[in-house]
């Protein structure tokens, strides 16, 4: 099994590029954001693979990073997507804003991908809301500021709050994305755990 191939750009297609190995040329089916991020040909690179193996082929599956390829492997776990249609969905969105849409429930911009309408988007975010939490470590984070630590955020402290008011971890990152999608990820605490609580349907604190 192909796990990572490190070699030299040889070609770059429409939908994928072909790695020179020590010589042998590996096919590699990519994302667009993947082939934007590649080396002009002849340049060094390193891709992350997914094997896939049928009876008829073997296709392998390239990412410029692993957070790309565990998004990849979460995908094509929903019925109805398989792999083109996850790097049709990689390709039109991101990692990052992946799993903020899912977690916010963003269906329509799911729906921007090739291939994905509208009952398929509500499957992906419906089957993978619970699962992407671990890929999406982090709410959306403000910039620090002398009061507060790097690494800290309005939105990571309103997802606690939210959290130590009961809430599973994956519905409080969902709202909180939500809230911070429409006010910002500056807005205050109070105010996002008010929005989020929204989100949430259980209205604003008194």
């Amino acid at each position: 099994m192909i796990a990572k191939l490190a070699g030299i750009v040889d070609q770059i297609t429409a939908d994928g590029a072909v790695i020179d190995v020590s010589g042998v040329g590996y096919l590699a089916f990519c994302s667009s954001r993947t082939l934007g991020r590649l080396p002009p040909v002849g340049g060094p690179v390193r891709l992350f693979i997914e094997t896939h193996v049928r009876e008829d082929h073997i296709h392998l599956y390239g990412f410029i990073d692993a957070a790309e390829r565990d998004w990849f492997r979460l995908l094509t776990t929903v019925q109805g997507v398989g792999a083109r249609l996850a790097l049709a969905v990689l390709s039109a969105i991101g990692p990052d804003d992946l799993g903020l849409a899912i977690l916010a429930q963003d269906r329509a911009s799911l729906a921007r991908a090739d291939g994905v309408g509208p009952r398929l988007a509500v499957r992906i975010v419906n089957e993978l809301r619970d699962k992407a939490g671990s890929l999406a470590m982090t709410p959306p984070a403000a910039p620090s500021t002398p009061t507060q630590p790097a690494g800290e955020s309005p939105a990571a402290d309103a997802v606690s709050a939210l959290v130590n008011l009961g809430y599973r971890r994956a519905d409080a990152f969902g709202a909180v994305a939500a809230a911070a999608q429409r006010l910002g990820a500056t807005a205050p605490t109070d105010v996002l755990i008010r929005a989020g609580l929204q989100e949430l349907g259980q209205g604003a604190p008194p």
